[in-house]
């Protein structure tokens, strides 16, 4: 099992979709890598060399910000969108869905589980 950029790889997947597994780095990403390191994308990652885990290694680590780095980087863009209370710093601070999609139905994965609908159904049932 490698570890690039703080992250185990799994060793039974492809080096172009372990390379996934790292914030920060998608499939178009993970093939450029491969491409400037020289390696088979189609290689197990247990079958790597140490100088091409070492090749991919300096790769990521001079042209790419990954991880730790990235994450921080992204919390402190949103913090300064709350900070100056514009438009999108507003739905983020709300839980409210950041880029336009529409509330009325469905957004249940920003706005979280439904509320108050036992309450609801419960009042249904005196009246009927």
């Amino acid at each position: 099992m490698a570890r690039i950029a703080g992250v185990d790889l799994p060793g039974n997947k492809n080096i172009w979709i372990a390379l996934t597994y790292i914030y920060g780095i998608g499939r178009t990403s993970s093939s450029k890598i491969l491409e400037r390191a020289g390696v088979d994308p189609m290689k197990k990652v247990k079958d790597l060399t140490a100088e091409e885990i070492e090749a991919i290694r300096k790769i990521i680590e001079a042209e790419y910000k990954v991880e730790g780095a990235l994450r921080a980087e992204v919390t402190q863009n949103i913090k300064r969108l709350i900070a100056i209370k514009c438009y999108r710093g507003i739905r983020h601070l709300r839980g409210l869905p950041v880029r336009g999609q529409r509330t009325r139905t469905n957004a249940r994965t920003r706005k979280g589980p439904r509320k108050g609908q036992i309450a609801l159904k419960k009042k249904k049932m005196r009246k009927g």
